[in-house]
């Protein structure tokens, strides 16, 4: 059974959520700022979290970097703030999520369900291109065994090319499967983090190419 923690300072969208969960066949916990969040977090094991970004206390963003400097858990970003930087900024701290408040709660669920199949069908595996290292569980990028840190997005975007080796891929399905199916980006969002992602793996940036009129792809002489 999928076990949600529902993170939220309205006690009406946690209770609407809880009952919609339950329907769902989920289990809910509730917390009502990102501190008593940690707390529940460091005691139970959460297969997602949804988090609201404005609270008291500590805020979502502060949350997230919070939570996941314990556990990589799933999280959904709940807000009423539709700003991209907010977006872009939730992305880029690990979110696997972002829904805008009003929300459609049964889409809410459907999103649960989608992030955490998705998690589940991660590889464990480990990658090695001659002196560069990714373990995907661990998500833990070393170049020339110096450990090197990457934002959770650079990190996805990284293991996304890899696990597409040797594939052109459009702006357009990175943004889709990196970004997820609702994030309205641009292809500035793309081109940035390959940008850093580049200058974070050294020597070895060379492994993305870029392809004209396309995109990019992760390519390696004979491995």
């Amino acid at each position: 059974m999928i076990k949600i923690l529902i993170v939220d300072d309205e006690p009406k969208i946690r209770t609407v959520v809880k009952e919609y969960a339950k329907v769902s066949g989920y289990e809910c916990d509730e917390a009502s700022d990102g501190l008593e969040a940690l707390d529940k977090i460091r005691q139970t094991e959460y297969d997602v979290i949804i988090l609201d970004i404005m609270m008291p206390n500590l805020d979502g963003f502060s949350a997230v970097k919070e939570i996941k400097a314990i556990k990589d858990v799933p999280i959904i970003m709940l807000s009423a703030r539709t700003d991209e930087f907010d977006k872009l900024l939730g992305f880029d701290l690990g979110v696997d999520d972002y829904v805008t408040k009003p929300f459609s709660p049964k889409e809410l669920m459907a999103r649960v369900k989608v992030v955490s199949e998705r998690r589940k069908r991660t590889p464990n595996t480990r990658y090695n291109f001659e002196g560069l290292e990714v373990d995907v569980t661990g998500r833990v990028v070393s170049v020339d065994n110096k450990r090197v840190n990457l934002t959770p997005k650079e990190f996805d975007l990284l293991v996304f090319l890899i696990n597409h080796k040797d594939q052109a891929l459009s702006r357009d399905i990175l943004l889709d499967k990196v970004w997820n199916y609702n994030y309205y980006g641009d292809y500035r969002t793309v081109d940035t983090h390959i940008k850093m992602l580049r200058q974070n793996l050294g020597p070895y940036r060379k492994f993305i190419t870029t392809v004209r009129g396309t995109g990019y792809k992760f390519e390696v002489d004979n491995q």
